[in-house]
């Protein structure tokens, strides 16, 4: 028995990097993520954004949750596959009736739109949510990648373009 942990241990050292390989970023400040996460439009109508916003996450394949245009609120979640089946087929090999690895990764967003004086203030943040196998929690991280943002928001932006010209 001691011998299989071990094998397992083993397994897991060398397949996980092959596999499972996390990035790691430069840590930002809480004013610089912000920043990225937040979008000026020169609109006064939060309720036309807000569309714009939603119809921008649906393209991308999201599933929008809860809408509140009182207090601006937008939640959507968007699911996706990340099962490796070769990986999976390993693990379940080596690793057995214990074995665990990737299945699901859930994209949690939050929305935030808000009247400013002649202009909408629109803020964004992600969080991907990992699940494995057996559907339990193995990570949750907030997505603080300033590209990321930028190109969300080019889609969000494209979006307020057509709904104001209501296309």
């Amino acid at each position: 028995m001691a011998c299989r942990s071990f094998v397992r241990t083993i397994w897991w050292l060398v397949l996980t990097p092959l596999f499972g390989c996390v990035a790691v970023e430069p840590a930002s400040t809480q004013l610089q993520i912000r920043e990225f996460q937040t979008r000026t439009y020169p609109v006064r109508d939060s309720k036309l954004v807000m569309k714009a916003l939603i119809n921008a996450l649906q393209d991308e394949g999201f599933i929008v949750k809860h809408a509140n245009t009182d207090l601006g609120l937008i939640s959507a979640t968007k699911e996706t596959n990340v099962e490796n089946p070769n990986f999976a087929l390993l693990m379940g090999l080596f690793g057995g009736n214990e074995a665990r690895w990737r299945k699901v990764a859930i994209v949690e967003c939050s929305a935030n739109v808000t009247e400013f004086g002649d202009e909408t203030k629109v803020r964004v943040n992600f969080q991907v949510k990992t699940l494995d196998n057996r559907g339990e929690v193995m990570d949750v991280r907030s997505v603080s990648d300033a590209e990321f943002y930028r190109q969300f928001f080019s889609k969000v932006d494209k979006s307020v373009f057509i709904q104001r010209q209501q296309l």
